[in-house]
């Protein structure tokens, strides 16, 4: 048996909202995703449970079978495992986005505008430089953070920082290990062409981190690689902006859940932490982005290499969906979802059937990212779920929100995950 699950992230958009009444979706020409709604089973299932943030974090961690509630310990200490850092116990882990800020040079930083949560999608090699910068002045450069302080690049704009424990600092860093869980802070994408001065970290004993992103301004407003790219009509990655926190996590291993050993393909250091943190082999294809030009192909590629190798899953998460959704481009974001289906899906699928071993498929959003909002929500997401044993006569199928509505709610990831991977 063999079970593949592809998340499109983000996929998921308002019914009704969008051009002609379409979502992207409905609007989008996939063939292979529609193929297997006529002959599988569609519904809807809660990815995100109640008080819980919508954030790919808990999103996928669902999808995957586990509950966001008991194993959620934080966005970024999942990242940090991915990008290799060694976090001890009682260290935390911040998110650390790089981002533009839109205002004159005398405007205030509080009253500055964020208007690209991703600096233009900026490039590994830029960002490593932008985040190294920082690092120097404010980081493990700096002799009054008495060591307890780190950033590390990661990829594009998306970075760590590690705090860890000790005694108070002249930076005003003190009992972060047990205030930190009290911070609030705020995702940069869902701020978007807003005041950021209402949602810098707020919370007993955040105000380094408010600090930390003021005084990044300064270093990194004027730093060569930002003169180059406004040169070259690209958004500069200005200033950092901290969110996400979380410790070290610590997951059941998905072989032990559920009984099978199986990989994970995806761009995104969050999604490769998860693999990691489950014992799942993490797999790393050359070209994948997280952005709309990511290696599609590569990717299903990828997919089918590991069950030639004998792997029984296989987690194939694609970004592009939800980037675009978070950068208002409604064309592009139909875009990476037909060639989601016709290069990865279709492939994979087509292998699969020419294997002669029974499989499943489950394709499913890991939240909702509608265009119009330009960031995540918590509502129920459609899903397709396909068994080469079990095949179906639906008439016309498709992979969209509102097919979703007639067929089965799974409140919670986890069920839906249980159901995929015993129900024979």
């Amino acid at each position: 048996m063999k079970y593949l699950i592809l998340v499109p992230d983000g996929a998921a958009d308002n019914i009704g909202e969008g051009e002609n009444g379409k979502t992207p979706l409905e609007e989008a020409h996939m063939p292979a995703a529609n193929g297997l709604a006529a002959r599988g089973l569609t519904g809807l299932v809660r990815t995100i449970p109640d008080g819980i943030a919508p954030g790919s974090d808990a999103a996928n961690l669902a999808v995957m079978g586990y509950d966001p509630v008991t194993n959620l310990t934080g966005r970024s200490p999942l990242e940090a495992v991915s990008i290799g850092i060694d976090m001890a116990d009682t260290d935390v882990a911040f998110r650390t986005n790089l981002v533009t800020l839109a205002g004159d040079p005398d405007t205030a930083y509080e009253d500055r505008i964020i208007i690209d949560h991703s600096s233009g999608e900026i490039t590994n090699e830029e960002a490593k430089e932008l985040i190294e910068a920082v690092d120097r002045e404010l980081g493990s450069g700096l002799a009054a953070n008495k060591g307890r302080v780190a950033f590390y690049p990661g990829v594009s704009y998306r970075h760590a920082l590690i705090v860890g424990v000790g005694d108070r600092t002249d930076t005003g860093i003190g009992d972060v290990s047990n205030e930190a869980s009290g911070y609030k802070l705020t995702p940069p994408h869902d701020i978007l062409e807003r005041r950021i001065g209402d949602y810098l970290p707020q919370g007993e004993g955040s105000g380094f981190l408010r600090d930390f992103m003021i005084k990044s301004y300064d270093i990194l407003k004027d730093h060569e690689i930002n003169k180059d790219r406004v040169r070259r009509g690209l958004n500069p990655g200005n200033s950092i902006w901290i969110w996400g926190q979380g410790k070290k996590p610590a997951l059941e291993s998905f072989k032990k859940k559920f009984g099978i050993d199986g990989s994970i393909v995806s761009a995104q250091d969050l999604i490769k932490g998860i693999g990691i943190c489950a014992g799942l082999e993490v797999i790393t294809v050359p070209g994948a982005t997280g952005m709309l030009d990511t290696n599609y192909t590569g990717k299903g590629a990828a997919a089918i290499e590991e069950f030639k190798k004998g792997r029984s899953f296989v987690y194939v998460h694609v970004e592009a969906p939800d980037e675009c959704s978070h950068q208002g481009k409604r064309g592009e974001k139909i875009e990476s979802l037909e060639r989601i289906d016709a290069e990865i899906l279709a492939p994979v699928l087509a292998w699969l059937r020419e294997s002669g071993e029974r499989f499943r498929i489950l394709v499913v959003p890991d939240h909702p990212t509608p265009v119009s909002l330009r960031t995540h929500t918590a509502e129920p997401v459609p899903y397709v779920l396909f068994d080469s044993a079990e095949e179906r006569d639906n008439g016309d199928g498709a992979f969209t929100e509102e097919a979703g509505i007639p067929g089965r709610l799974f409140d919670s990831g986890a069920e839906l995950a249980e159901y995929f991977f015993t129900e024979i």
